[in-house]
């Protein structure tokens, strides 16, 4: 019975279990590929996502979504599937929602970079240089670091408040607004936009811009 389950094929002498190898020599491509993928995954999700204190949860999705698809990717293309299937499964995933919570922008963005570097880690082909692999994982890299620390740290918050001197939101008091406003709530806040007018209840509601404090 063991006989049965455990054999070796005889002309390159390799070890099988119910016919399948139990080694091959392609499981270090595979390796090698899955140590680089993780790597610039590394860098993408802890050193540019969660930079600062965030959401843990997404960062555990896109630490897992990441070596999940890999290796579907990879293992799927060993066995000669159509390129469309490729297409197919990455269309999927990227569309993927989850149905009890609304993922914010930036964070929707970064789950599409992790299926994007995933996919293109497994699937690329021996016609694709490791130069030009090198190339589009690190661009990746470099275009999110520079909205991350160049861009998006500069770019304003906003908020919503409710404000009661309404007399302040004539045009020649709007920097009188402006003053109240930052000393109120101690933001450095840049400009202002009125969304509704309550004359009756003498209340304004604004939409504020302010810096980020902590950039």
């Amino acid at each position: 019975m063991l006989n049965l389950l455990l054999q070796a094929d005889l002309p390159d002498q390799t070890l099988r279990f119910l016919g399948i190898k139990l080694f091959d020599e392609d499981f270090w491509p595979l390796l090698i590929r899955f140590a680089f993928n993780f790597l610039v995954l590394i860098i993408m999700v802890r050193y540019l996502y969660y930079r600062k204190p965030g959401d843990r949860d997404f960062a555990f999705t896109f630490l897992i979504f990441n070596p999940l698809i890999f290796f579907v990717c990879y293992l799927m293309s060993s066995v000669k599937l159509e390129i469309g299937f490729a297409f197919g499964l990455f269309a999927v995933f990227s569309v993927l929602r989850y149905r009890t919570l609304t993922i914010p922008i930036k964070e929707m963005t970064y789950l599409f970079a992790v299926i994007t570097i995933a996919v293109i880690n497994a699937l690329t082909t021996k016609k694709v240089s490791y130069t030009e692999l090198l190339f589009t994982n690190f661009s990746i890299i470099a275009l999110l670091a520079y909205l991350e620390y160049a861009w998006y740290s500069y770019a304003l918050k906003t908020a919503e408040v409710q404000y009661e001197v309404i007399e302040n939101i004539r045009p020649e008091h709007h920097e009188r607004l402006l003053e109240d406003l930052r000393l109120r709530t101690g933001l450095p806040i840049q400009r202002f936009e009125i969304l509704r007018t309550d004359f009756l209840r003498d209340t304004v509601r604004l939409k504020v811009y302010y810096k980020d404090v902590e950039n």
